[in-house]
This record gives C-alpha cells, sequence and structure tokens, in this order.
C-alpha cells in the first residue's frame, strides 16, 4: 500500500501525451509536415518502418481521449501542441483550423474540471524550419517566440500552466548528434549549436507567453534527467560519470538556473558557442516550476572508443529493465527531486512524466492485467513521497502515459499507456495500472 497523505493538499495528479505521438491526421485542416514526418520516411529509422501518420487518430478521437481522463480522475492533462498544425510553414500565417482544435480541447477539459497543462515543443518542428538549418539556426528560436505568442494569446486566458519545451535533450543529443530521433543529424558541433538555440528559444518562449497570455502564465521547462552513477571507485570511472553528468542534466541546469554553461562541458566538447551579449540572461529567465521527466538512471564507465564524450553506460548490477532495456530504479527519482531543491533550489517541482514499457496483452475479454506497470506506479509515487518527507517542494505527478502511443523510434511496440490502445481499430480500454493509478487518486483526495 502507497501512502499518499505526505504529499500536498493540492498536489496535482495528472498524465502526459505528446502531439505527433497520438494525434495522427498529419495532413488534415491545414497541418504541414514536420521533421517527425520526413524522419520517419528516413528507410531503418524506425522500428518496423511506423510512422506517426494515424498513430491514436486522437485528432478525430478526442472525446474518446477525454473520456479517458475522465475515468482516471486526474486533475490535469499535460498535452503537447503540434507546430506544424498552428504555423504549418513555421513562421508567418497562422492556421486558424490548428489553432482552433487545440481551443476545443482546452474548453472541453476545463468543462470536466481537468486543467490543460500545455507544451509548446515536443519535439514536432516544422519541417520548412529545418530547411532553413533548423535548431542550428538561430532565428528559429525566434519563429518558436512567436508560435509561443500565438498560442498564448489564443488560449492564455484559460490555460494557466505552459511548458516552453520538452526534453530539449532528446532535441539536440539524440536527434543532432546520435541521429537516433529528427532530425537525424550525427555532427557534435551541430548538436552543440542547437543545444544551446533551443534553450535560447526557451528563454525568448518564457517572455513572449509573459507578454501574450491575457492571465499571468506559470511558465516552466522540461528536462529529462538521469542519475550518472560511476561503475566503479576508478579515477577513470568517476571522472567519466562526472563528464556524463554534464552531458545529461548539468548542461540544461546550470543555464537556466543562471549558472552559465559548464565550463568542463564546454572544454569537452571544443564547440564555440554562438552565444551573443544579453543571451545567458535569457536563458536564465524566471520560471515558476521546474518539470522532471524521470525513467532510469545510468551506470557510467571510462570508455576511450566513444569519441569526445569517453564515456559508455552500462547495466546496474542485478537490475530490472522494462521490454526497452531502461533500467527499473524508483530511487533515482528521489534523489533527483531533491537534487532539484537542494542544489538548484528549485521551489516547485512537477514530474512531468514518468512510466515504463511493457508487452501487453488483452485477455478474452480484452481486458489487459499489466502487474509490471502497476508495481512501477506505485514504487515511483513511493520515492515521490519520500522526496516530499525530505522537504522537497514537490507539486505534482503527471504519469506517462494516458495511453499506448507512437514511441518514436521504437514505433508501436513499446506500451507505455494507462490505457490499451487496440491499433487496428483504435479501441481504448483502461489497463490495470490505470485503474490502480485512479484507485490512488481517489484515495488520495479522500484521506
Amino acid at each position: 500500500m502507497v501512502e499518499l497523505s505526505p504529499l500536498r493538499q493540492d498536489f496535482v495528479w495528472g498524465t502526459a501525451t505528446s502531439a505527433y505521438q497520438i494525434e495522427g491526421a498529419v495532413a488534415d485542416d491545414g497541418r504541414l509536415p514536420s521533421i517527425w514526418d520526413t524522419f520517419c520516411r528516413v528507410p531503418g529509422a524506425i522500428d518496423n518502418g511506423d510512422t506517426g501518420d494515424v498513430a491514436c487518430d486522437s485528432y478525430h478521437r478526442w472525446p474518446e481521449d477525454l473520456a479517458l481522463l475522465k475515468q482516471l480522475g486526474v486533475d490535469a492533462y499535460r498535452f503537447s501542441i503540434a507546430w506544424p498544425r498552428v504555423i504549418p510553414t513555421g513562421s508567418g500565417a497562422v492556421n486558424t483550423a490548428g489553432l482552433d482544435y487545440y481551443d476545443r480541447v482546452v474548453d472541453d477539459l476545463l468543462a470536466e474540471g481537468i486543467k490543460p497543462f500545455v507544451t509548446l515543443y515536443h519535439w514536432d518542428l516544422p519541417q520548412a524550419l529545418q530547411d532553413l538549418g533548423g535548431w542550428d539556426n538561430r532565428d528559429t528560436a525566434y519563429r518558436f517566440a512567436e508560435y509561443a505568442a500565438v498560442v498564448g494569446a489564443k488560449l492564455g486566458d484559460r490555460v494557466r500552466d505552459w511548458v516552453t519545451l520538452n526534453e530539449p535533450l532528446c532535441s539536440a543529443w539524440i536527434g543532432h548528434w546520435e541521429g537516433r530521433m529528427a532530425p537525424g543529424i550525427t555532427d557534435p558541433a551541430i548538436a552543440v549549436r542547437a543545444s544551446y538555440n533551443l534553450l535560447l528559444a526557451h528563454g525568448l518562449g518564457v517572455a513572449a507567453l509573459r507578454d501574450a497570455c491575457p492571465e499571468p502564465p506559470a511558465v516552466g521547462l522540461v528536462v529529462n534527467l538521469s542519475g550518472c552513477e560511476p561503475a566503479s571507485q576508478s579515477p577513470e570511472d568517476i571522472r567519466a560519470a562526472r563528464i556524463a553528468d554534464g552531458h545529461i542534466n548539468r548542461w540544461w541546469l546550470d543555464p537556466t538556473s543562471g549558472r552559465g554553461f559548464p565550463a568542463d562541458m564546454v572544454e569537452t566538447y571544443g564547440v564555440e558557442l554562438p552565444e551573443r551579449p544579453g543571451d545567458l540572461e535569457i536563458i536564465a529567465a524566471p520560471t515558476d516550476f521546474i518539470g522532471l521527466n524521470y525513467y532510469f538512471r545510468q551506470i557510467i564507465e571510462a570508455d576511450g572508443s566513444v569519441p569526445v564524450l569517453g564515456f559508455s553506460q552500462v547495466p546496474g548490477p542485478n537490475a530490472e529493465h522494462t521490454m526497452i532495456d531502461w533500467e527499473v530504479h524508483p530511487a533515482g527519482l528521489e534523489e533527483l527531486i531533491l537534487r532539484l531543491a537542494k542544489e538548484y533550489g528549485a521551489e516547485k517541482i512537477y514530474v512531468t512524466e514518468n512510466g515504463s514499457a511493457w508487452v501487453d496483452q488483452p485477455d478474452a475479454e480484452f481486458a489487459v492485467d499489466d502487474p509490471d506497470r502497476t508495481a512501477y506506479l506505485e514504487e515511483h509515487l513511493a520515492a515521490c513521497v519520500r522526496a516530499v518527507e525530505q522537504g522537497a517542494p514537490l507539486a505534482g505527478y503527471f504519469a506517462w502515459s494516458l495511453m499506448d502511443n507512437f514511441e518514436w523510434a521504437y514505433g508501436y511496440a513499446p506500451r507505455f499507456g494507462l490505457a490499451y490502445v487496440d491499433y487496428p481499430t483504435g479501441t481504448r480500454v483502461m489497463k490495470t495500472s490505470g485503474k490502480r493509478y485512479a484507485d490512488l487518486i481517489r484515495g488520495h483526495r479522500e484521506a
């Protein structure tokens, strides 16, 4: 039994999705391609050749998704807005039909007493901007601010909670360094510049939202963090773990908290930052919360065969792993929440994503029992409670994900959802984990 009473009375219970992973309708109502539409066409880029063309078809089946949210009894729903649906070419003319879709989603949520928690950028850059250099082009950061202003002006009279960027690490490092995500570039120098321009976009977006929203917004950045532990106590592994922490965690946390970019990482990358006067102040714009996405820790060993970084990740001893080989380590969530509070002075923290992928199979009655996911959920909520008991200002938890969806380069095989999606028919069915989450939410409110 998870004891949730230490959580604050107004603790926000939520769940999360992102536009490209669930919406489908990639050519409907004026939407133009994003970098993910393009990347999905690269042979071998996505497992099984899957695409987000249809996904969960949430664009057309939104009422069914709203029904799932009501069944869970959540306080808030974190979803993202598709930039290529609102401003299809990335700048210039606004696509009214696309913006109106999100206007209806917001109204529907509020009518059911569910707070919209809006993410402006969850990796789906308009392809037209990529053709002009994408995140390697400083101009993209200014186009993002314009887009933020458009959405803020339209929805800001009803939406209070905003996220500028989701997981810039994935956009920069996995998309531009490793090439395993869109736009599929493998150039460390471009990746470093992209990381800088993404953080510049965040700072500009904060200012744009504050200027455009009719009501004062609460704005934050969502980062995906991992504890980085040395595989041994050798000096080489300890140094490698420090570099890994810089690459995965400090590169994003330091500049946005006013510390500037970590000097050891600037030296490690060996790439001149495209800095201009005033940039660091923009990047360090004060925010109202920080969003933490947590999935796994990393055990790090020195590896001279890895260019630039010199480290690699190795399996933890006797660890449980999900179907995509991510280690299950709830204590890592507790440690990161406390680190944000103690080392970075965070005054309000949300766990904006936390979840696990397993092989789920419906039974003859189309019920889905998922004990591994249920246990994962309970264990990580217990970690949240432990952090709160030590004084962490944790304000809410968003389970990833509302339903099974397109999991980027993994395609549709991994299932993270609290609800099962039968992709051939689009049918949604709440899993045991979703029912358990609803019970936990209800129990906390009653307590």
